[in-house]
């Protein structure tokens, strides 16, 4: 397995720390083996997961002489902030289509956040329906702009196809080096799953390096069934990139969808809940639509026991803090 094949432009501070949640872990009990990869530290635009994915998509992007970036997500997109900050980076354009995915959101929710720092960027933002085509809508934007002489080169939501998910291919070479020298002994991942290619990267790093790292992801959109089978054929598509022939068990692909609530973007009791938690333990920021909702799944396994007590847990911190500033109303009941 070699990376080093696929263009790639460094956007990201790596190795991202791996660091134990000694006072998360105290106020649980249950688990001593606690960690945290900071993901959330990846240093683009307040960091997070999708600068690993953008690495690569940045350097195909270039490769083939694009100028423009475009892409897709729900208003309070962090992969739309992230790519807006990438496409700042390199000197290029970028436009992106937000879905109002969210019903009845408030002002702060369409116009803080996320979307202020895309305002920041620079970029036009496109607001559309909820339940639109994005695919269809993407293609249609970038042929307007091949129209007008530009070179746009699109993204799909959460840069998550193969090229992309090599990111996480990546981020378990990361680990493995990082897990080696604290000791870490076959640590059960866990995150946030939502357009799948973290999950799908990490499960096939995890099987092209012939692991037995067991990862569950803990959905925040799509049912189980629909989620699991995302994730697996497009870890298939990440291992077909990488030249591993040896099958994948589709038993290595876990998605929880116990904790999604009411829907994407949606609050819950049990997010509120783990983002004030682990802020209050480990003085550490978790988002109310990805992490928040990975945390909540997390505190549930540990607290049924789902973890023996010498088993090391590694929480995947995906980024996203920029949207609590999207949520306040929520978090209104936790204030001192």
């Amino acid at each position: 397995m070699n990376l080093q094949d696929f263009p790639r432009v460094r956007l990201g501070h790596w190795p991202t720390p791996l660091e134990p949640m000694k006072g998360l872990a105290r106020r649980l009990g249950g688990t001593d083996r606690l960690y945290i990869k900071r993901d959330d530290c990846t240093g683009l635009a307040t960091g997070g997961s999708k600068t690993r994915k953008l690495e690569f998509l940045v350097g195909e992007a270039k490769r083939l002489g694009a100028d423009t970036l475009l892409t897709q997500g729900a208003v309070q997109s962090n992969h739309v902030r992230q790519t807006a900050a990438a496409a700042a980076f390199m000197g290029w354009a970028c436009e992106a289509i937000l879905e109002e995915r969210v019903p009845n959101a408030p002002a702060e929710y369409n116009e803080s956040g996320n979307v202020l720092l895309d305002h920041l960027f620079g970029i036009p933002l496109h607001r559309v329906p909820a339940g639109t085509a994005m695919d269809a809508a993407l293609d249609a934007l970038a042929l307007k702009l091949r129209e007008q002489g530009r070179k746009p080169y699109v993204i799909p939501g959460g840069g998550s196809n193969a090229l992309g998910s090599l990111g996480y291919v990546d981020c378990v070479l990361e680990l493995q080096r990082q897990c080696d020298a604290m000791g870490l002994r076959k640590p059960h991942l866990v995150h946030a799953t939502g357009s799948a290619g973290t999950q799908a990267g990490l499960v096939a790093g995890i099987h092209a390096l012939g692991l037995d790292w067991p990862v569950t992801g803990i959905g925040v959109r799509a049912p189980r069934e629909a989620q699991e089978t995302r994730v697996y054929e497009l870890a298939l598509r990440v291992l077909g990139l990488l030249g591993v022939a040896q099958p994948l068990p589709r038993e290595r692909v876990v998605a929880d969808d116990r904790f999604i609530g009411g829907g994407y973007g949606i609050p819950t009791d049990s997010m509120i809940e783990a983002v004030t938690m682990l802020a209050r333990t480990e003085g550490i920021l978790a988002d109310p639509v990805y992490t928040g909702k990975g945390l909540a799944g997390l505190l549930e396994m540990i607290r049924t026991g789902r973890f023996k007590p010498d088993e090391d847990v590694i929480f995947v911190h995906t980024g996203g803090s920029a949207g609590l500033f999207g949520y306040g109303p929520t978090f209104a009941s936790v204030a001192a």
